[in-house]
């Protein structure tokens, strides 16, 4: 039996703290945590700034939406490009394991560790009821690593938010540049810094 099985702690943001001492992982701590059977395929987790922080439950617009974002992205996505979805990308202190991702290359080539920030064009999380933590630590997580370029598939308000030109390494991670684009927007889709093509909000959404 896996050692998170319920109850367990839930921290919901990276301030949010419980009371006394805690203990915070590094990558290669929860590495091997998996490596040895105390993580297990399944348990439903994912390593944000060092902590070890409870998935959300997909409901049926979320599953439909992640779908819709794949298929889209594939459509444009150029060679030399793969699409991925919900499997890890490893930084410095974290390892998010988005909705969708583009990541450079070809699957085979990341048979001895995961893609890393250097590796990934673009990520988006779908957001419902995941969109406070996708505009927070989520935001942090991706924009220290310096992802490129970051969406939110934003279902409660039916629109994309995009974010680029990440800060890097900092005090306070951010996107110094935003846009939203309603459902019946296109939203440009660059890679290396250069448009490849154009998605349709609306094809997104559920």
């Amino acid at each position: 039996m896996s050692i998170l099985s319920p109850p367990f702690p839930v921290l919901a943001m990276a301030g949010s703290l419980p009371p006394g001492p805690v203990w915070r992982l590094t990558v290669a701590q929860y590495h091997e945590m998996i490596r040895t059977h105390i993580l297990k395929d399944g348990d439903p987790v994912e390593l944000l700034e060092g902590w070890l922080i409870v998935k959300l439950s997909k409901n049926p617009p979320h599953r439909i939406a992640t779908r819709l974002t794949q298929a889209a992205l594939q459509a444009v996505t150029p060679p030399g490009r793969y699409v991925d979805s919900q499997e890890p990308i490893t930084t410095a202190n974290s390892e998010p394991e988005p909705d969708v991702a583009i990541i450079r290359g070809d699957t085979r080539q990341y048979a001895d560790r995961h893609p890393g920030p250097q590796d990934v064009a673009l990520v988006v999380e779908v957001a419902d009821d995941s969109l406070e933590r996708d505009r927070t630590i989520k935001k942090r997580v991706y924009a220290a690593a310096g992802v490129l370029v970051y969406w939110i598939v934003n279902l409660p308000e039916r629109r994309v938010e995009v974010y680029t030109n990440p800060s890097g390494p900092s005090a306070n991670p951010d996107y110094a540049s935003s846009h939203d684009y309603a459902e019946t927007d296109a939203a440009p889709l660059y890679i290396d810094g250069l448009e490849v093509g154009h998605i349709v909000v609306r094809e997104l959404l559920p």
